[in-house]
């Protein structure tokens, strides 16, 4: 299983155009000024059946705001999205991935939001190319993998085709974030891909799956 974290840009609707084209759903964590910004798209996202969850409004750094500062944030940006799409998010990540144990806690309290990390990072904020972007997220991907990726950067869109071609070709199957977190409780399992035996070798036995990365409690 595989997914991707998404922010909704100028640069999502050739993504959205891509996951359409392999039948790929995805979880896109949204920045409340950027739904605003452009409505049409997150409209778009809610309508191809992908899950949108909360992002804060401007990418607040929880470590250095107040829990008034970021109630708040949370808050507008939550109520934005249900006035776009209809639908309360029920997934939240937290910008730089910094948050006390203590906000976890009241955040799940108040908002009753699932919290979200990754496991394998291509480092596409820093625009390292195209290729490296895409070599990166192969590489590290397992089974059960949460990938980030950031759309407002051109190159992350264009290392997009080899990064699912080549995970498909490897028998990976993309869910949305929800989905591998019902999976994780006793859901539908589909089987991890096996690498090829030797024609020398005797036929392996089926593979365990790969430990689930970290969903914030």
């Amino acid at each position: 299983m595989w997914h991707q974290i998404y922010y909704c840009s100028k640069n999502t609707p050739k993504l959205l155009d891509l996951l359409a084209e392999k039948k790929i759903k995805a979880t896109f964590f949204v920045l409340g000024e950027n739904a605003v910004r452009q409505p049409e798209i997150i409209k778009r996202i809610a309508a191809d059946g992908h899950e949108i969850a909360n992002h804060t409004w401007t990418h607040l750094n929880f470590a250095k705001s107040s829990d008034e500062k970021i109630r708040g944030e949370m808050q507008r940006a939550e109520k934005t999205l249900v006035e776009l799409t209809g639908v309360k998010p029920t997934l939240m990540r937290q910008p730089y991935g910094a948050m006390s144990a203590r906000q976890r806690q009241w955040m799940r309290e108040e908002f009753d939001y699932k919290i979200i990390l990754w496991d394998v990072d291509p480092l596409d904020w820093k625009e390292p190319g195209v290729a490296i972007v895409a070599q990166r997220i192969i590489d590290g991907t397992r089974a059960g993998s949460i990938v980030l990726g950031h759309d407002i950067h051109g190159p992350t869109i264009d290392a997009m085709p080899e990064v699912f071609d080549t995970l498909l070709a490897k028998g990976f199957k993309f869910v949305t974030v929800s989905e591998l977190i019902a999976m994780d409780k006793g859901g539908a399992r589909p089987e991890p891909p096996k690498p090829a035996a030797p024609k020398s070798e005797q036929k392996p036995s089926a593979a365990e799956p790969a430990k689930q990365p970290p969903v914030a409690k």
